[in-house]
């Protein structure tokens, strides 16, 4: 059929063609014609005859040649289309295979489904009837069980209706026994039924009273007892525990120096180079005769850490002018502000206490560069902390509350160089600004004694305080700063009317006062003891306590003679 339809458009073309042949001959002849009307020397008839020739001789050649050109253009539509026909056949054939390959792969990949979701099915239906034949089981024990108990139920029931008429019988004797008694009793005693009851109450209650008084002096005692036994095993419990490597540190201040001309390039040409490195850091730079040896004086940690810090990587680098200490200042700023927050995380991981606003974060990673005494003040808080929370513990309180407290205890020493008042009023209003519960505040203040503890938490912080910094190794003190602990101690005691010499034993911990005896009386020197003690409460500040210890002695000498 395709062939036909290709044969029939170039058949139709031909003819198309012919006629046009022969529509354009004609018209040529007429034009002719047209064009010799005019002369007369030429006979019409002529011409026309020779067009008529010239036309048919013109179709003859034309319909040879077209049709030629037909037949070869058919046997090329011909070949062509079976090309075209064999071509679709193979097509038809892959498609038809391929077709049947993926229907045979749905087919099998819905039969496995199928055999799948069969097989969990009848795995589903195989566990509920297990469940089911178990429930049953079950459902027959109880009900044996139910029918047991109401078997008991009715015996018990029979044999405690026996009782109670037992129990009524002998309860009719007893009131007839008792009213033969209460009669003989009255006749004997000379007293009524009511006068006799009155005496018996009389006497119990005086009995028991005696008997309660005894029994709160013995509970009392034994309060006492076993209260400090349980606090003593308590502290040696998280004093144990708690069994940390604590490292004394101090603020390092002198840089060594690699050779003496270091000091010359530190210094720089008229000065620039230390001036920038005062100007970058906040702190001063002494720089005098010991040899290789850089001294920092400041009073912020921070700012000292970082001066030695930029220093020691300026020494490091070698190249020391006013724009690169700048930019190496700047840098090592950074640094430490990351340090700082990596330590208040380590700190706040460490100890379990989560939620603790950015900025108390941040304040506690300072306290890795104070001291108190020689002890790290962020290593005491953790410590603290851990004490804190083992004692709460071991009482049955809030050892969340108790570790939050211990650790921010001491977070007024991150800026109590830049704030007026005390560590302890800092401490407590950074808490309140950040949102930190009333106990933690409360626990924060009363640490030192400045408020009364209002809760139990409160006084476990203050313990674990103490332990922390009064335990053997924990704190040290330079030589200046113990000297002048010493004399203040001995010009507290000296301050008061009535001593004598007073001397100041064991590393401070101990004062001795010699009073005089014609000025202070023996009740005197209880009273004494307790105003210095006030007074160095008051005063000063020391890690753990101090004894206060007075002595009045009287002689009478008298020489023979």
């Amino acid at each position: 059929m395709r062939q036909s339809g290709i044969a029939a458009r170039l058949k139709g073309s031909s003819e198309v063609t012919l006629k046009r042949f022969v529509i354009n001959g004609g018209y040529m002849l007429l034009k002719m014609l047209g064009l010799f009307a005019g002369e007369a020397a030429v006979d019409w008839w002529l011409i026309v005859v020779a067009a008529v020739v010239g036309i048919g001789l013109g179709a003859g050649i034309f319909f040879l040649v077209d049709k030629q050109i037909l037949a070869k253009r058919i046997n090329s539509a011909k070949n062509q289309a079976n090309t075209i026909i064999d071509e679709a056949k193979v097509e038809a054939k892959t498609l038809k295979k391929e077709a049947i390959l993926e229907a045979k792969e749905e087919i099998l990949k819905q039969k496995t489904e199928f055999e799948k979701e069969t097989k969990e099915r009848n795995r589903e239906l195989t566990k509920q009837e297990d469940r089911l034949i178990q429930r049953e089981g079950t459902l027959d024990k109880k009900e044996d069980a139910l029918l047991k108990r109401q078997e008991q139920q009715e015996a018990l029931s029979k044999s405690l209706q026996e009782q109670q008429g037992e129990i009524a019988r002998k309860q009719a004797e007893l009131e007839k026994y008792t009213e033969k008694i209460s009669a003989e009793l009255e006749r004997v005693s000379g007293m009524t039924k009511e006068e006799a009851r009155e005496t018996l109450v009389e006497s119990i209650i005086a009995e028991a009273r005696r008997d309660a008084v005894a029994t709160v002096r013995g509970i009392e005692q034994e309060a006492r007892e076993n209260g400090e036994k349980k606090a003593r095993e308590i502290i040696s419990s998280a004093i144990q525990r708690c069994a940390a490597d604590q490292v004394s540190e101090v603020t390092i201040t002198a840089i060594p120096l690699p050779n003496d001309d270091m000091k010359g390039r530190l210094i720089g040409r008229e000065g620039r180079n230390i001036r920038a490195l005062e100007n970058a850091t906040g702190v001063d730079l002494i720089i005098d005769d010991t040899p290789e040896v850089v001294i920092i004086s400041g009073f912020d940690p921070v700012r000292r850490q970082i001066a030695r810090i930029t220093i020691e990587k300026l020494i490091t680098d070698g190249r020391i002018h006013p724009a690169r200490i700048e930019e190496m200042a700047e840098k090592v700023k950074k640094e430490m502000e990351v340090t700082i927050k990596e330590a208040g995380d380590s700190a706040c991981f460490d100890t379990g206490v989560f939620g603790l606003h950015p900025e108390l974060i941040k304040l506690l990673g300072r306290l890795k560069f104070r001291t108190s005494y020689g002890q790290n003040v962020l290593n005491h808080s953790i410590e603290v902390s851990y004490i804190a929370g083992m004692m709460a513990a071991e009482l049955g309180v809030d050892v969340a509350l108790a570790k939050r407290a211990g650790l921010l205890h001491d977070i007024g020493k991150a800026v109590d160089q830049d704030m007026e008042g005390s560590h302890v009023q800092i401490g407590a209003d950074l808490a309140r600004k950040y949102k930190e519960s009333k106990d933690v505040v409360n626990a924060i203040m009363s640490h030192h004694g400045d408020v009364e503890a209002a809760s139990i938490e409160a006084v476990l912080v203050a313990a674990a305080d103490a332990v922390s910094g009064a335990r053997p190794g924990a704190r040290r003190e330079t030589i200046e700063n113990y000297v002048k602990r010493l004399e203040k101690l001995e010009g507290i005691a000296n301050g008061f009317n009535g001593v004598q010499k007073v001397y100041a034993l064991q590393a401070g911990r101990e004062i001795r006062v010699i009073v005089k005896p014609e000025v202070i009386n023996d009740p005197g020197t209880a009273l004494l003891a307790k105003d210095i003690a006030k007074r160095i409460e008051k005063e000063m500040e020391y890690p753990g306590q101090i004894k206060v210890n007075v002595i009045r002695e009287t002689r009478s000498v008298e020489y023979a003679k």
